[in-house]
């Protein structure tokens, strides 16, 4: 089967030759030996959230998980990290009208579910100051219309903060990647650090880029072979292909009629409001209307008593 993909992507390799090329180099071998997905995470997160990250465990959803089966949701991933705060990474294809009221309410969430575990496990001794940040991290294969508005930025950090200065800690924090923005940027600039380098592996299939990728970062190659031997398996791929092609269409069609829903609703409120242009206008008019005759019969008037 390997060469019957190799026959379309001459880039891949056996799971062999990948491990002859990974332990030929001592400092490869090293990393590909060392890391565990959950470490992968914990680098990734370090990066995006500018500090230390250490993983504790993942964090199966529960039935209290908001979501939205129409989200076109890639990847979908809760962390509890070591200091007890917990992070959900998700991966969304479109931007779906995410980054306000949607992402306010998967925060909530993610706080409402640490409340209850804390205070459950501490019993009386709970504390409202027991319960640590939560961080929401979104990266969106095609982000929403006002993310173009930063064609320059492709990250941007959220966190709640006073008009005054005062410090409060009030626990929830965001944080948006555009890939199709940062795309765009890496093409201009390349990959400047590492968490360039993680985004590009998420967001491109592109031999050429990943040529680039993997010279710069070699480490990365060992996630690449774990893809590739999953790509091996061409019957696994083809039932996996063929299920999210259905949901992806299902959902597709979906967001269309909501989009053209949306659509529909701006152009009645926009027609709503020429009507009522228009009648202040018509209203207005009549006004006049009605002072023209009023002047016209006085004006007859006054050639009427002239005459006599």
């Amino acid at each position: 089967m390997a060469g019957i993909l190799q026959k379309y992507f001459p880039m891949i390799r056996t799971r062999r030759e990948m491990l002859e090329v990974i332990f030929e180099d001592e400092r490869l071998s090293d990393v590909y030996l060392g890391w565990s997905e959950e470490q992968r995470l914990e680098e990734f997160l370090s990066l995006v959230l500018g500090q230390q990250v250490k993983i504790l465990k993942v964090i199966p959803n529960d039935s209290a998980r908001i979501a939205d089966e129409s989200s076109l949701v890639v990847m979908d991933i809760v962390v509890e990290m070591e200091d007890h705060s917990i992070a959900n990474v998700e991966v969304q294809k479109m931007g779906y009208r995410f980054p306000g009221q949607r992402s306010a309410c998967y925060s909530a969430d993610l706080l409402l579910r640490q409340y209850k575990r804390v205070r459950g496990e501490r019993g009386k001794g709970f504390s409202y100051r027991d319960i640590q940040k939560v961080y929401t991290v979104v990266l969106y294969e095609k982000s929403p219309g006002e993310f173009q508005n930063f064609p320059d930025d492709y990250i941007h950090h959220f966190s709640q903060s006073s008009d005054t200065g005062l410090a409060v800690n009030l626990l929830q924090e965001y944080c948006f990647i555009a890939l199709d923005i940062f795309l765009g940027i890496v093409q201009n600039k390349g990959i400047r650090n590492k968490l360039e380098a993680w985004l590009l592996f998420f967001s491109t299939d592109d031999p050429g880029e990943m040529e680039v990728l993997l010279e710069s970062y070699p480490e990365f190659r060992a996630l690449y072979e774990e893809i590739y031997e999953l790509c091996r398996n061409v019957e696994k791929v083809m039932e996996m292909f063929s299920k999210e092609l259905r949901e992806l269409d299902r959902n597709t069609v979906q967001y269309m009629i909501d989009e053209m829903q949306e659509e529909i609703d701006g152009m009645k409120r926009e027609l709503s409001d020429k009507d009522t242009i228009l009648n202040e206008k018509n209203s207005e008019l009549d006004k006049r209307d009605q002072e023209i005759d009023r002047l016209k019969q006085q004006l007859k008037e006054l050639q009427d008593t002239s005459r006599k």
